[in-house]
């Protein structure tokens, strides 16, 4: 559990995951037989480690290209752990459902509760951003509103929680390592969530703008995110997305299966003008899609 403390403190870690009470949207489990039944639906190139290259297209589907130095190209060529990785606890152990994920990727999720949900996309998004070396854009608003820059944290800078305010300091040296760099992703795991992350991202309105990388969420206490993790087409033009999430309690970053749909699984069928949207785990009421 992330620690609540007092003050403006508690109330921003109420944005996240733990910080929401999930179980008021989670799905039934679906049977795991289902999973068995759907597993060779669709080829999936299990000697494969990205995105990309592991998940095959529908039939008459074929993946759209992303330029090599966008978002959706880094996430879809992003490294995944071996075919048939379980979801790990930041604690080191495996959840006990293990049949509603693809894949895993190969990323830490730190030795605290504080990689949920919203994180994962956070996490996802600054990576990013510093190994395309925009160092810049690396910045998240607090749950509060307070804007905390990698930029800043990085020189030094801290927030000082008092009361109801927060306030930023120099208490630290320079230190622009890839570490300093992670203590500041904690730190805005710490303090961000769904509601920041909203208010933070554009709306996407149509349905033919969507694109890898950009997220789903329903922001607030439930709140819950997952991001679009791949895209593909039919000369139709009709599209089909791949989606994947981090959770309560922290735990590996995972692509989802679509429990839903045994002969596209683990490609879901989106649209923004859905009254509502369900996952594998969560089903998001309304719809609301976002960009960065």
């Amino acid at each position: 559990m992330k620690k609540v403390i007092t003050g403006i403190t508690a109330f921003l870690m109420l944005a996240g995951c733990t910080k929401e009470k999930l179980s008021d949207r989670l799905l039934p489990e679906p049977d795991k037989n289902e999973h068995l039944i759907t597993e060779n639906a669709l080829k999936i190139n299990k000697e494969k480690n990205t995105i990309r290259e592991r998940f095959s297209p529908p039939e008459g589907y074929e993946w759209i290209e992303e330029k090599p130095d966008s978002f959706g190209y880094f996430i879809e060529h992003f490294k995944l752990k071996p075919y048939g990785s379980q979801i790990i606890k930041y604690e080191g152990t495996p959840i006990s459902n293990q049949h509603l994920h693809e894949a895993i990727f190969d990323i830490d999720t730190g030795n605290k509760d504080l990689q949920q949900c919203a994180d994962a996309a956070i996490r996802i998004r600054a990576e990013y951003l510093y190994n395309t070396k925009q160092f810049d854009e690396i910045k998240f608003h607090f749950t509060s509103g307070d804007l905390l820059s990698w930029n800043d944290y990085k020189s030094g800078m801290r927030a000082v929680v008092s009361g109801n305010s927060v306030s930023f300091r120099k208490t630290a040296a320079f230190d622009d390592s890839y570490q300093s760099f992670r203590n500041y992703l904690d730190l805005i795991f710490n303090y961000a969530g769904t509601i920041s992350l909203n208010k933070e991202t554009k709306p996407v309105t149509k349905n033919s703008d969507l694109k890898t990388g950009d997220i789903l969420i329903t922001p607030g206490s439930p709140g819950h995110i997952v991001f679009i993790s791949g895209v593909c087409k039919n000369p139709e033009g009709k599209r089909l997305f791949l989606l994947s999430e981090g959770f309560t309690p922290a735990q590996s970053v995972h692509v989802l299966s679509n429990p839903f749909n045994p002969y596209f699984t683990p490609w879901y069928d989106l649209d923004v003008n859905a009254s509502e949207t369900k996952t594998a785990r969560y089903f998001f009421k309304p719809t609301n899609f976002r960009t960065f």
